[in-house]
């Protein structure tokens, strides 16, 4: 899978640069037959990008639905190893939220984001590295990315925490409503119609809290990146403007390294989109494989002294109402 992706940056590689010669190619005075030569070899590499960009990715589609038969099957064999003790106690809405909705997550995570992800990666490389090789100074211009860097470190720092917080609310809803929906009768004869529908409203009130710090996390992450992508491009510009003025480098090296740094968008717009769901990924994973390793109390919580999905002894949680019936 490496290789592929490895060969598809390479070929990707190919348009930027030979856009370059063709500038410089008509500067000289070159004939038209020689920019048609350039322009032919551009729609090669295209094409030869495209087929392996696509064998690249299916490879690694592949590896991901065999990672997720086996997340699948290990959750499976867990949640049926339970005993029935632990089942009640956790309450089938857990269960039903970590084996659905956690599931779905883990498998988009592995199915598409971690393909596309390595995709990204060696082709955001090779990209940095063109440019260096074009000129060190005109590479320097992709230290404009830093402000990528640290709101994507600010990110990281809150969004597993998040994400977490997200799923257990979620989990706590399910289990809340399913308790209701089993215990509708016992409801309906002991009247507690308005019990019910208050700790509804505050699973439904947890649920949009948690909604909105994710959301939060996102706003701020994203404004920043892509004004971070506009810097390197506009100081390649105007650092390879001055160069070319002083000599040093040809006007189609500046603008092929424009190119290059304008290109670098694509694969670090993957990269953030897929951080974000590669976050959600973890944390769902996290409940899917603490399934059997953390005695899980009502709403999806491990209780106090039981270790957590990190090995480390999970802090107490406020036990929510007992389901009805």
């Amino acid at each position: 899978m490496l290789v592929l992706n490895a060969l598809a940056a390479g070929a990707g590689l190919a348009g930027p640069w030979l856009l370059g010669r063709i500038v410089d190619t008509v500067r000289s005075g070159g004939g038209a037959a020689a920019v048609d030569r350039l322009t032919l070899l551009i729609v090669v590499g295209t094409v030869l990008q495209l087929l392996l960009g696509r064998s690249a990715r299916y490879v690694g589609h592949r590896f991901g639905e065999r990672a997720l038969a086996r997340v699948r099957e290990g959750f499976v064999d867990r949640a049926l190893a339970l005993p029935p003790a632990v089942v009640e106690r956790a309450g089938t809405g857990d269960l039903t939220a970590r084996g659905t909705a956690d599931v779905a997550s883990v498998a988009g995570t592995l199915r598409d984001a971690a393909p596309e992800v390595s995709v990204a990666v060696v082709q955001a490389l090779f990209l940095l590295g063109a440019v260096v090789v074009l000129h060190p100074l005109l590479g320097a211009c992709a230290l404009g990315l830093a402000g990528c860097g640290f709101a994507v470190r600010w990110y990281l720092r809150r969004a597993r925490a998040a994400y977490l917080d997200e799923g257990a609310a979620q989990s706590e809803l399910a289990g809340l409503l399913a308790a209701t929906a089993a215990g509708a009768r016992t409801v309906d004869l002991l009247g507690l119609e308005e019990s019910r529908a208050a700790a509804a409203r505050r699973a439904i009130e947890r649920c949009r809290r948690t909604r909105l710090r994710t959301l939060f996390l996102r706003s701020v992450l994203f404004p920043v990146v892509d004004f971070s992508y506009t810097v390197p491009v506009a100081a390649a510009l105007t650092a390879g403007g001055a160069l070319h003025d002083a000599g040093v480098v040809s006007l189609g090296a500046v603008v092929s390294a424009a190119v290059l740094l304008g290109q670098l968008s694509a694969p670090l717009d993957t990269l953030l989109f897929r951080t974000e769901q590669l976050q959600a990924g973890a944390a769902a994973f996290a409940r899917v494989a603490g399934v059997g390793t953390e005695a899980v109390g009502p709403g999806g919580h491990a209780e106090a002294g039981t270790p957590g999905a990190d090995g480390k002894p999970a802090a107490p949680e406020a036990a929510s109402s007992p389901a009805p019936g």
